[in-house]
């Protein structure tokens, strides 16, 4: 019986759909922030892992605040893993954030939806791959949390011993 259940082995639905709606928006934020550098691309699966790990929690969070506790974490989480990149890096990584020209064609002749099509975002859903995605950032939280648990099922067997250990010998020297 746990107070806690452990993580499922599965990616939940609503987890797999969060992902989904905003893996494009981390890849372009993870290339701007390592400049596009290959090396730091695979940043925003570390970032999701992390995530997943925190899911249970961060739903619980958005319910009870009636915020999205889970891309506020994201954020921070990349932020923070980006720098961590950097720091890691032999040469100085040296990133200039250049701002897009955003290019609006005027459409003098066709339908007003037509024209209403060059402004607006795409409507193409993102589809395997963000799956894909999910589903491998979720098995890493998964098997960290495995690591995690036998970790502290270690450490708690180390104590009970060494207080078994230190209660006999005050027992024997009061006897």
């Amino acid at each position: 019986m746990y107070v806690v259940p452990p993580m499922d082995d599965e990616p939940p639905p609503d987890y797999v759909d969060f992902v989904t709606a905003h893996v494009d928006d981390l890849r372009r934020e993870t290339a701007r922030l390592v400049g596009g550098d290959d090396e730091g691309a695979h940043l925003y699966l570390e970032v999701l892992a992390d995530l997943a790990g925190h899911w249970r929690r961060l739903c619980w969070l958005s319910r009870l605040g009636r915020r999205d506790a889970a891309w506020q974490y994201l954020q921070r989480r990349l932020a923070s893993r980006t720098k961590q990149w950097r720091e890691d890096q032999i040469y100085d990584v040296d990133v200039r954030v250049m701002r897009t020209p955003e290019f609006v064609p005027v459409h003098t002749s066709g339908s007003l939806a037509l024209r209403k099509a060059a402004v607006l975002p795409g409507t193409a859903r993102s589809g395997v791959l963000a799956v894909a995605d999910a589903g491998i950032a979720w098995v890493h939280a998964y098997r960290r949390q495995q690591w995690h648990r036998l970790g502290r099922l270690i450490a708690t067997s180390i104590l009970l011993v060494g207080g078994m250990i230190q209660y006999m010998s005050w027992l024997s020297t009061t006897h």
